[in-house]
């Protein structure tokens, strides 16, 4: 990879009472990519991706973002650095409208994040409304969910819910968007949306790290891929240099068998 790192993990080591969960984890994003995080049930890949996000501490080793050390920080200050998240169960606020999911969003940077301007009903707390109402929009737009915005969340198809739950993380402003499994349960066609705002995601300056099981989307988006595997890090490359991975084929494929005939 090149020298823009964005996140470094470094040597991280976690475990649950006596389970050791990951081992001497290294991985790095580089800005403007899109990074794919692989591997078997189990291998670790959702405990790292909470590490980064700041919901599990590290018990070794150190995570840095912008070359500015983040594990131990809690989730709303990893937030505010500059990483936002998804995850691999919509987490929408389904009685609310698309708009007012992503508003919401966008609230942790305005004044209106704290209760008395908002009592108060002050003139700037209005601006900042109609601010995060135009900036909710053209996420809206970027996520190409804009002609749902008055609908409730909790009617659309599960494709548009993820574009949703995609361009709330969005709106928080962030640096690093990491996607979990941003990909399970669509359609072919819905893939194909999915695959052209994360295009969209990457021109407008935002770099991601997803975890996907869809080898078919991981291949076609990623410009680099990390395998885990029972919790330590396997192998790292392109895609193609993934694809011809003997380690990696063998995780995927299962412990290879002796087939002697008898």
């Amino acid at each position: 990879m090149g020298t823009n790192m964005l996140l470094r993990v470094n040597d991280v080591v976690k475990y649950f009472g006596g389970l050791r969960v990951l081992e001497k984890v290294n991985m790095s994003v580089e800005e403007g990519k899109i990074t794919a995080l692989i591997g078997p049930n189990g291998a670790g890949k959702t405990t790292l991706f909470n590490i980064i996000a700041g919901v599990y501490s590290v018990n070794e080793g150190s995570v840095y973002f912008k070359e500015k050390r983040i594990d131990g920080l809690p989730p709303h200050k990893i937030v505010k650095e500059g990483i936002a998240r998804t995850f691999q169960i919509t987490k929408l606020f389904s009685k609310m409208t698309v708009l007012e999911n992503v508003m919401v969003g966008r609230h942790i940077h305005t004044a209106a994040s704290s209760l008395l301007p908002i009592i108060m009903n002050l003139p700037r707390v209005r601006r900042e409304e109609a601010r995060v109402y135009e900036y909710a929009m053209e996420i809206l737009k970027l996520s190409k969910i804009e002609k749902h915005a008055l609908e409730l969340a909790g009617n659309l198809p599960q494709g548009k819910q993820r574009l949703l739950e995609m361009a709330r993380a969005l709106a928080t402003g962030p640096k690093l968007l990491l996607l979990d499994e941003p990909a399970a349960g669509l359609n072919f066609q819905e893939e194909d949306v999915l695959k052209e705002v994360l295009a969209l995601i990457i021109k407008s300056g935002i770099s991601i790290l997803l975890v996907e099981h869809d080898m078919r989307v991981v291949m076609e988006i990623s410009d680099w891929v990390n395998v885990l595997d029972l919790g330590e890090l396997i192998a790292a490359g392109t895609p193609d240099e993934i694809g011809k991975n003997p380690k990696v084929i063998k995780a995927y494929l299962g412990r290879e068998v002796s087939r002697a005939t008898a």
